[in-house]
């Protein structure tokens, strides 16, 4: 997103319009960097970290990879279920139905692995990590677009032009940030 604001329409139409347009287009943007997807080994790591805490089912998972991830990174049922079978399967993992939901929890031969530290939780990584170090951003970044957004479809014509010269300024700073490292 190395475009400015200026090349997302600004100025053209009404500036409720254009701001609409350019910060759905922000919105969109950061919504397919929120939604990263993690190898293989961290989804299974990550379930086996979780699993190590305390019994849980697959949407529960699901959730709690999403929280721990500060939202940067909500694996899909598809990754999830394949991940937790493949466990059982290895004996790492046993499922107990209860409600007509599946509880997961870890045998013996699990809780030994988690034990000897060969399992680390994704969340846990070093700082630099880009899930770790961004997580944040394309959150904010989403917030920002939808209070833009809303400025843009209920706010006056003076209103509009206000939060135009924000995010311009908003910009110009973010940038500045980088030129200084």
């Amino acid at each position: 997103m190395q475009q400015s604001f200026g090349s997302f329409g600004f100025g053209a139409g009404t500036p409720g319009e254009s701001l609409w347009e350019a910060m759905d287009q922000l919105r969109s943007g950061f919504e397919k960097r929120a939604g990263s997807r993690m190898a293989r080994g961290d989804v299974r790591a990550a379930v086996l970290s979780l699993l190590a805490e305390e019994p849980m089912h697959g949407y529960q998972i699901i959730r709690e990879i999403e929280q721990r991830s500060g939202g940067s990174w909500k694996p899909s049922a598809g990754s999830v279920y394949p991940t937790l079978q493949l466990l059982a399967d290895e004996g790492l993992i046993s499922a107990e139905e209860s409600h007509g939901r599946k509880t997961y929890a870890l045998t013996e031969a699990g809780q030994d692995a988690v034990s000897a530290g060969d399992v680390k939780a994704p969340w846990e990584g070093s700082a630099s990590e880009p899930h770790k170090r961004h997580g944040a951003l394309p959150q904010a970044g989403f917030e920002l677009a939808q209070a833009a957004a809303q400025v843009g479809r209920t706010g006056s014509a003076e209103q509009t032009a206000e939060a135009v010269a924000i995010l311009e300024d908003a910009r110009r700073r973010l940038y500045s940030i980088l030129a200084q490292g």
